[in-house]
């Protein structure tokens, strides 16, 4: 039987919903969709762009904790608010995964669980 490691959320929403940040199964981990909100549950960055950027530092940290790296990234998912976005977006998504190019899907839906966020991103990892 392969070892499960959870990473918490850390989020109020988490015990309500009941799930993990991550969760790494062997080699293999998932990342929750990630927003822009800090561990007080405040919202971080005005722009789309900057909520991009503090989601990537967030799942960074995440897979850190269970002990993989950006480079073990296979997926990335963004979801966003304004597909009019999408350059902000991607731009701050090139800066974390140039190089590593993971597949990546960017859509559009109609909100989110707090109406200031603008960006939601999951991913999955395989450790080799």
């Amino acid at each position: 039987m392969m070892n499960r490691i959870n990473i918490p959320a850390n989020t109020k929403w988490a015990e309500i919903v009941g799930y993990s940040r991550a969760v790494r199964i062997g080699n293999m981990i998932e990342v929750a969709g990630t927003a822009a909100v800090d561990d007080d549950g405040s919202i971080v960055g005005e722009t789309a762009y900057e909520q991009t950027k503090f989601i990537l530092q967030k799942i960074e940290k995440a897979l850190n904790d269970a002990h993989a790296t950006l480079n073990d990234v296979v997926r990335t998912r963004i979801f966003v608010k304004d597909i009019s976005q999408w350059e902000a977006i991607g731009r701050a998504h090139g800066e974390f995964f140039k190089g590593i190019n993971p597949v990546t899907t960017m859509v559009e839906v109609s909100g989110f669980i707090a109406t200031e966020l603008m960006v939601e991103i999951e991913v999955t990892a395989i450790i080799s």
